[in-house]
Order: C-alpha cells, then sequence, then structure tokens
C-alpha cells in the first residue's frame, strides 16, 4: 500500500452505517476517522476498511484506550489495536484525556480526571505505554467537562502542556470541546487556544452539541453529543484554532442520530472554506473544491 500524504484540507468520521456507501461510491472525501473498536471485532468492516485505506488517508480515534485508568491500560486491547492500525498505516492515532475502565469493566462514558502531579505522573506512564505499544506518536484529546476538581493545582492548559512535555506526545485539539468546557466551567475558550503548546497540535475537532437544563438551576449545559451541526460559536474559535496553528487536518464528528453522508461532506466544506479566508492560499481553496 503507497503511504498516502498527511491531508491539511476537512475530513469526516466515518461510522459503520456510512461504511458500504462509501466503499461502493468513493465519494469525494480528504480523509477519514475511524474507532478501531468498531472494526476490530468485525473483520468484514476491516477487510472494506483495508480496500479504502488505499484511497483515502485514515486517522484512527480509540475510545477503549483508558490513560487515565488507575488500573493501567489493556494490554491485549493496545495489541488488537495495533493489529489494525499496522494494516491500515494511519497517519494519526488518538485517543482521550479520560479514564473508561475500572477492574475490568469498560464503562460507556469518558471520565475527568483531577489536574495534579500524581494524574500526570500516571498519565505519563500510560501515555509511554502506549505510544511505545503502536509504535507511533499518540494524540491526547482535550475533553468536553461538566464538573472540574477542587484538588486540582493545575489548569487543563496546564496539565496538557505539562503532558507533552514529559511523555512526547502530541494533541488533538477539539475545538468544539473547548467551547463547550469554556461554557460549562466559566472560563475563555480563546485564552485556552492561546495556551496550548502550537507546535504540538497534531489534529483538530469540530462536532455538534445539544443544551440541557441543569435541573432547578436554570442554567444552560452543552452537552457533547457529536448529534448536530457544529454551532456558529464553535466555527468562530475554528477560525482563531487555525490562525494560532496553521493548518491542520480537521475532523467533523456526528456520531449519533446520523444524517445522510452528504451532510457530513457539507460540514467538512464549510471548514475547508474557513480555512481558505483564514490563510487566502490556493492550497486551501483547492481543499474547499
Amino acid at each position: 500500500m503507497a503511504k498516502l500524504p498527511v491531508p491539511t484540507g476537512a475530513g469526516v468520521g466515518l461510522r459503520l452505517p456510512h461504511l458500504a456507501e462509501v466503499v461502493a461510491a468513493r465519494p469525494p472525501a480528504a480523509w477519514f476517522e475511524i474507532h478501531p473498536e468498531n472494526f476490530i471485532a468485525n473483520p468484514h468492516a476491516a477487510e472494506l476498511l483495508q480496500d479504502l485505506a488505499g484511497d483515502y488517508p485514515i486517522s484512527v480515534h480509540t475510545v477503549g484506550v483508558s490513560i487515565g485508568s488507575v488500573g493501567g491500560v489493556d494490554r491485549e486491547h493496545l495489541k488488537r489495536v495495533r493489529a489494525l492500525i499496522d494494516s491500515i498505516d494511519p497517519f494519526s492515532v488518538s485517543g482521550h484525556l479520560a479514564w473508561s475502565t475500572h477492574e475490568g469493566d469498560y464503562l460507556n462514558d469518558l471520565l475527568p480526571l483531577p489536574y495534579d502531579e500524581e494524574t500526570l505522573d500516571l498519565l505519563v506512564r500510560h501515555v509511554d505505554e502506549v505510544q511505545q505499544g503502536l509504535g507511533r506518536p499518540y494524540l491526547v484529546e482535550n475533553p468536553s467537562s461538566y464538573i472540574g476538581f477542587t484538588g486540582s493545582t493545575m489548569n487543563e492548559v496546564e496539565f496538557l502542556s505539562a503532558l507533552v512535555a514529559r511523555s512526547g506526545c502530541r494533541l488533538l485539539c477539539d475545538v468544539s470541546n473547548i467551547h463547550v468546557s469554556s461554557h460549562n466551567l466559566g472560563y475563555d475558550p480563546y485564552a485556552y487556544v492561546d495556551g496550548l503548546p502550537a507546535d504540538a497540535i497534531g489534529e483538530l475537532h469540530l462536532g455538534g452539541f445539544t443544551i440541557e437544563d441543569d435541573g432547578d438551576s436554570g442554567a444552560k449545559v452543552l452537552v457533547d453529543t457529536h448529534s448536530d451541526q457544529i454551532a456558529d460559536p464553535a466555527w468562530a474559535l475554528y477560525a482563531y484554532a487555525l490562525k494560532r496553528f496553521g493548518p491542520r487536518p480537521t475532523l467533523i464528528e456526528w456520531d449519533n442520530d446520523l444524517p445522510p453522508f452528504a451532510t457530513l461532506t457539507a460540514e467538512a466544506a464549510r471548514a475547508d472554506l474557513i480555512a481558505a479566508d483564514v490563510f487566502g492560499d490556493e492550497r486551501s481553496r483547492a481543499a474547499a473544491g
């Protein structure tokens, strides 16, 4: 399989309901992101993915590699992920700043961590184990947050910067997560972007959220559901992030209430147009179609 160049335009998340359509139609798309857990247990889907990997750059975004779990990384699962990525040679592999396993049980959630030296030491060890196990760099994604820990001794940007410095990992900057978390926790999303180490940013994400009531308080909580179009404030923050970081592969995430595939590519086209406006060069305008 020939090595495809790392894309700078916007790609889309390839979920199983769209897989057959994409394999048959080979639609115009800059690249695809997949969750390996959807393919490891589905040999036919994995075979179709290997076919697509010859024509499209692929990014792998893990949801079962729980780098924040005190019990450690599941080495058997890591081997399964390694086997899949070796078969498709993705341009990046990423996962979450969170924990989702406990005593062998996988939880269907990405749970938060306190930002202190103890947690940092734990994550440095686990990120090193993941990078050694996968044989390549691992990008760590900033979470969507709904609570903070009073015992934290660092803010999230400081914690992520320290994790990069000590582990050698890179970062996946989820722009929509910054918007969601900044609303929920009351901080400046633009200052957050300014604080991230620009050289460590390997990929950007954009996704939709829903607005829910916070019980009897009357406050509105943004929930990172990946079930709707991207909101205007997230688009504005995305343009700012591009100015700060430069061109980066950008993913349109849509995991729930999946629309027609054309809706995803339309969102990707909007991201490319924003990039073309920010950079004003022919390369970006060509990516926008």
